[in-house]
């Protein structure tokens, strides 16, 4: 198991860092079509959560995000899902500006009783704390076990990180 974070406020860091080798948090999510994603029926596959701050993180979860639905070799290892907690009627600005963005898979928490699941609202990535989950991933293996947990305050592209990490499963 992988663990690669920073503070945050201590019960979200605690969270957050507790989710290591415990079953993934159930969720059901709509994605922009409208579809609802049940996270428990998705036992069988890999999965890789990508909570991002959304619409007002650009360039870097945007980038994340078009990197994701680009990514045909990490899409054949995990089911990829990018949790952000805009409201789904204005995610029609974000592929406006940047069509790449509809290749990928993106889940709303509007409500951010997910992001509160998973300790994400207020980790050192956030910057809104307490009100937007940050640049944090989450590997879930196909028992639905949390396998690796990364809060990432660089906001890079981890494609090859999560794709070696997806490997070591």
């Amino acid at each position: 198991m992988a663990s690669h974070h920073g503070g945050g406020t201590p019960a979200d860091a605690t969270i957050f860092n507790s989710l290591l080798g415990k079953i993934a948090p159930d969720f059901t999510l709509e994605d922009y079509s409208g579809k609802k994603i049940i996270l428990s029926e998705l036992k069988g596959k890999n999965v890789i959560l990508f909570f991002n701050e959304g619409l007002m993180c650009y360039p870097a979860c945007w980038n994340q995000i078009a990197a994701f639905g680009k990514d045909t070799e990490l899409a054949k290892k995990a089911v990829i899902f990018n949790i952000t907690a805009d409201p789904k009627n204005n995610w029609k600005q974000a592929i406006d500006k940047m069509p790449e963005l509809a290749g990928a898979t993106v889940l709303f928490d509007s409500n951010r009783q997910i992001s509160q699941k998973y300790g994400v609202l207020t980790l050192p990535s956030s910057m809104h704390k307490g009100q937007f989950p940050g640049h944090t991933y989450v590997i879930i293996n196909k028992e639905g076990i949390i396998k690796f947990v990364r809060d990432d305050v660089t906001m890079a592209v981890r494609n090859n990180e999560l794709s070696t990490e997806i490997d070591k499963l």
